[in-house]
């Protein structure tokens, strides 16, 4: 690894461990024990429609920088996220078939592929953390998207979700990774994308996070891991 990746990394990680902290603290109450913030438990990487045969250039920026992070040691295990769901292919499983592809050994990786959404993203990485026993998560994806669901995981979510979003710079260094997989095992039979199962508004609700019974929890907010 490069000193100016590892120095990127490394700063990155402080700076949002920095902003939680202070933000943990304006909020009046943190779960966070701060002397375990690295290695993550585990990081969520929300899945991307795989079309075409291959993956496209977010996809594969989330998945090379999942593998950054787990090579590096700032993850321990890596949660890939995402149903078939405008294509008939599991997001989830065509992530980990790249990530284990890239180095990411398989029983390091973990899967949840019931998410629709982003936000539904996060909610079942969540669930499936606590039901693997993980106490520290962080979100790895891009910085777009990262910054959308800021205000999602810090107000829905007891224990700290940190936002890790990939470095451009770090990426490009591995960009001509390009390794080929077998999609078979990800494909689904029967496949109905859901842009044919239900209309726009239904699926904007859905990307805000209103398919989720939230009611079901204290305060609207999911319990610690």
């Amino acid at each position: 690894m490069k000193r100016p990746l590892l120095y990127t990394i490394v700063t990155l990680v402080f700076a949002m461990y920095i902003t939680s902290c202070a933000s943990n603290k304006k909020q009046g109450a943190s779960n966070h024990n701060s002397s375990r913030i690295q290695p993550f438990d585990a990081i969520i990487v929300p899945g991307v429609p795989f079309k075409n045969g291959s993956w496209d250039s977010v996809m594969k920026a989330r998945v090379l920088w999942s593998w950054i992070l787990y090579k590096n040691g700032m993850a321990r295990n890596v949660i890939y996220s995402g149903g078939a769901v405008y294509s008939p292919y599991k997001e989830a499983v065509i992530m980990g078939l790249y990530g284990r592809k890239l180095g990411i050994p398989k029983d390091h990786i973990f899967y949840d592929t019931l998410a629709k959404h982003s936000t539904e993203n996060v909610y079942y990485s969540y669930l499936l953390a606590k039901q693997l026993g993980f106490k520290s998560i962080a979100l790895a994806t891009d910085p777009f998207q990262s910054f959308m669901l800021r205000g999602y995981t810090r107000r829905r979510f007891a224990t700290p979700i940190y936002h890790i979003p990939f470095v451009n710079d770090s990426i490009a260094a591995y960009r001509h990774n390009n390794p080929r997989i077998n999609p078979r095992s990800a494909r689904v039979d029967s496949f109905q994308s859901i842009t044919q199962k239900q209309s726009f508004f239904r699926r904007f609700r859905g990307t805000i996070g209103k398919d989720i019974d939230w009611s079901q929890y204290q305060g609207g907010k999911l319990q610690p891991l």
